[in-house]
């Protein structure tokens, strides 16, 4: 006898669907990954808290990579975008996700680092990415493009096709982890739009008035990534989309 069971058929998440994970995403990179340098890095040194970037990154690609594709990362969002694996519209809602999460996130750690919560704030700037003591703002300037794309860079093409599937979190993990050993004795390590713009909003100050900076330079790196990473793609192919990672751009 013929098989009359109903097929089972597999949804495709909506695009609300998957900015709602793009902001969970993002609001545990941020709270975690800043969070462990406001709440430790007297303790833990600089070396813990760029594990803890690393780590967190590496764990949300393999949970909310297979929905939403794990950018939680404006600058990654764009170099998708660039590469033909979202429509304007959909980076869109993954930038206002994006940055309703780093926001709720810093407004925690704000309020943990507060008299209700008596936390003290080893960094004392909640974090913040800035220049001035140990870089210049043209090093910033560079440092921040080329770290951002160093990251954008890795993610399309352990994303790409040609590809090994299954190992794309654990590349970006690293990549992010080895990003902030460089960066956060120099400026704090942005290479995240979002991730600097939340404790910047609470910071107030100095802060504030260069986060700027780590809003250009990080979509600049993302940018030129997404222009140089199809020349170093493999032509062997691969399935469309790796299951740790983002849509692999046609």
């Amino acid at each position: 006898m013929p098989d009359t069971s109903p097929a089972t058929t597999t949804r495709a998440p909506s695009i609300v669907s998957r900015a709602a994970a793009e902001a969970v995403g993002t609001f545990i990179l941020v709270f975690f990954g800043v969070g462990s340098a406001v709440f430790g890095i007297e303790t833990m040194g600089r070396i813990g808290v760029a594990f803890s970037f690393g780590f967190v990154l590496l764990a949300l690609a393999y949970s909310i990579g297979p929905f939403s594709g794990c950018h939680v990362n404006p600058a990654v969002t764009l170099g998708v975008l660039l590469r033909k694996g979202l429509t304007t519209a959909e980076a869109g809602y993954y930038w206002v996700a994006q940055l309703v999460g780093a926001i709720v996130a810093s407004a925690l750690i704000k309020l943990l680092v507060s008299g209700f919560g008596g936390v003290k704030d080893e960094t004392g700037a909640l974090g913040t990415n800035n220049w001035g003591l140990t870089i210049t703002a043209g090093g910033t300037f560079v440092l921040e493009v080329v770290m951002t794309f160093l990251l954008v860079f890795i993610v399309l093409l352990v994303t790409s096709r040609a590809a090994a599937p299954g190992f794309a979190g654990l590349a970006i993990g690293l990549v992010l982890t080895v990003v902030h050993i460089v960066g956060i004795p120099l400026d704090g390590t942005s290479v995240n739009p979002a991730r600097s713009i939340g404790p910047a909003l609470f910071n107030g100050g100095e802060s504030l008035a260069h986060v700027w900076m780590f809003i250009v330079a990080p979509l600049i790196g993302g940018a030129l990534a997404a222009f140089a990473a199809p020349m170093f793609e493999s032509v062997t192919h691969r399935p469309d989309k790796d299951p740790t990672g983002v849509d692999v751009p046609a």
